[in-house]
């Protein structure tokens, strides 16, 4: 697996590269609206903003698996040599713990934020956290992707589903459901993540338990599942041929297996959000890495090629139609679930009776090094 991301890794990195010298060579054909600047030329005058500030930026971004994105990093560093980028990656939910705790002390070291936790968006904004900025493409992110006002912006659009084995499924695989999963071949090759150990992961069974009922959850722990903590650690299982399935996860899954999106029931899809903090270090360089990340080349390029772009201007994945078109899943359904911490920790907390309490080290972290600070300069 960790080969796997090496390669793909390092092809995005030099696809990112070779669009870099083209598009700056050449006008970009999508300037933005609001000024004749390409956005490559935008970028290059953020470039020479973050250098003259120091060429320092660090930023938070929510992942459970060493090395996640070091794809991204190195397309940045190449892109950008003159500045020096600590791209920091853990479970979102100890990400925000740290950065409350900077906040509280005085002592800031995350310049950005890109986390699953949307409701810490919310907040931030509404306690005076976060800086007002607009990165570049704004104006073709769609609606559900950004606050009105500017204080956050989506990067990517996340979805979770079904991983299931190429070989169990239907003749068509959105015939696939989730009582499924309760059939005599799937006992013992099951794996699972611990729901109640990621958000997105248990707001998919909360769509479940809506339709199916609580004992769904009693019938699918009966199938002896093996219970993980990350979710590339499921999809993983399922691509070995390992396992059968998993449930309310992501990633890819080939050789062996593929998420499947059912048409009868419910898929949990979101926008990552990113911002940048009204106290940052390095202003200058968050605002390059996040105007980088949403800008039409680093889209098409890094994001348009596993996952559903925010631009409005880029084209899905190769086998996905637009996001807006599966009519079983809200992208603004899973915020609204998380704004309500009260129901979000019942519900977790009942689901914890079925699958136990969470095992095992921080995926993100597993040697426990990071720390109250990490990316600090």
């Amino acid at each position: 697996m960790k080969h796997r991301n090496k390669l793909i890794g390092a092809a995005i990195a030099t696809t990112l590269a070779l669009t870099a010298v083209a598009t700056t060579a050449m006008a970009d054909t999508t300037a933005h609206r609001h000024t004749a600047m390409s956005e490559q030329d935008q970028l290059q005058a953020l470039y020479k903003a973050a250098k003259a500030e120091g060429g320092k930026v660090t930023v938070y971004m929510g992942g459970d698996a060493p090395g996640q994105w070091d794809s991204l990093a190195a397309a940045f560093r190449q892109q950008f040599p003159d500045v020096e980028l600590h791209l920091v990656t853990d479970l979102s939910k100890y990400h925000d713990a740290r950065i409350d705790n900077q906040l509280a002390t005085g002592h800031l070291v995350a310049d950005a934020a890109i986390l699953q936790t949307t409701q810490d968006f919310d907040r931030w904004k509404k306690q005076g956290d976060l800086l007002k900025y607009k990165p570049v493409g704004w104006d073709e992110i769609f609606a559900n992707a950004k606050d009105e006002d500017g204080y956050y912006t989506g990067v990517f659009y996340g979805a979770f589903s079904y991983v299931v084995n190429t070989q169990q499924l239907p003749a068509k695989p959105g015939d696939f459901k989730g009582t499924d999963l309760l059939k005599p071949a799937y006992k013992n090759k099951l794996i699972l993540t611990y729901p109640n150990d990621d958000d997105a992961v248990l707001f998919g069974y909360k769509q479940i338990v809506d339709k199916y009922g609580w004992n769904y959850l009693a019938q699918l722990v009966e199938q002896n599942p093996k219970l993980i903590r990350g979710v590339p650690g499921s999809a993983a299982g399922v691509a070995s041929g390992d396992y059968l399935a998993s449930v309310a996860v992501g990633g890819d899954a080939r050789p062996k297996g593929t998420q499947v999106f059912s048409n009868t029931e419910r898929f949990n899809s979101w926008a990552q959000r990113g911002a940048i903090f009204k106290q940052a270090p390095h202003k200058a360089g968050a605002k390059l890495f996040l105007s980088w990340l949403d800008s039409q080349a680093t889209q098409k390029d890094a994001i348009a090629t596993w996952t559903w772009s925010v631009r409005k201007d880029i084209a899905p994945p190769t086998g996905l139609e637009p996001l807006a078109s599966y009519k079983n899943t809200d992208p603004d359904a899973f915020a609204k679930f998380m704004r309500n911490r009260g129901a979000v920790e019942r519900f977790r907390s009942q689901v914890e009776l079925y699958f136990g309490q969470v095992k095992g080290a921080d995926p993100g972290d597993p040697s426990g090094t990071l720390g109250r600070t990490p990316g600090a300069f």
